[in-house]
């Protein structure tokens, strides 16, 4: 069984240096994909936006600027409050996101502790997987007829 952590938070899309617009959006983690990091943004249209990045670079995001190509994250001050800054690039456009960096922050340390750093590999579930697969077939039958011709079968036409 999966655990997952959810967060519904109002960002502000930036539109201009003085201007954003609230965009509601969800933060999840999953332990089932526990180095990723979703956020869903409600945009107004009929599907909505869905990004996956790293769960480290928001971490360290929320401390110092990090991130380069598709997905930056910075700390900020804004109007006295604390952000936490989320550039996006793709195709389709650009997006510079802010984050209340105290609900950020406390989102985030709700999944550290569900899925501590480091420990990410031990909830891929790749060892069980492998282990039920080579349980299924025990090793003898593996092979049941041998697909390669012995050494000693006679050779045609000797």
């Amino acid at each position: 069984m999966h655990t997952v952590v959810e967060r519904e938070i109002e960002l502000g899309l930036v539109l201009a240096p003085e201007q954003s617009i609230p965009v509601p959006a969800r933060l999840t983690y999953r332990t089932d994909d526990p180095y990723a990091v979703h956020v869903t943004f409600h945009i107004g249209s009929d599907s909505p936006v869905n990004w996956t990045f790293a769960r480290e670079l928001l971490v360290e995001g929320v401390f110092r600027p990090c991130g380069h190509g598709d997905v930056r994250v910075w700390p900020t001050k804004l109007d006295g409050r604390s952000v936490v800054c989320m550039a996006l690039s793709s195709p389709d456009g650009d997006a510079l996101l802010e984050a209340p960096a105290a609900a950020v922050s406390s989102w985030l340390e709700r999944t550290l502790r569900v899925v501590p750093p480091g420990s990410e590999q031990g909830h891929l579930g790749i060892d069980k997987g492998l282990s039920e697969l080579l349980a299924m077939t025990p090793r003898d039958n593996l092979w049941p007829t041998d697909p390669w011709p012995s050494d000693e079968s006679p050779e045609a036409g000797a």
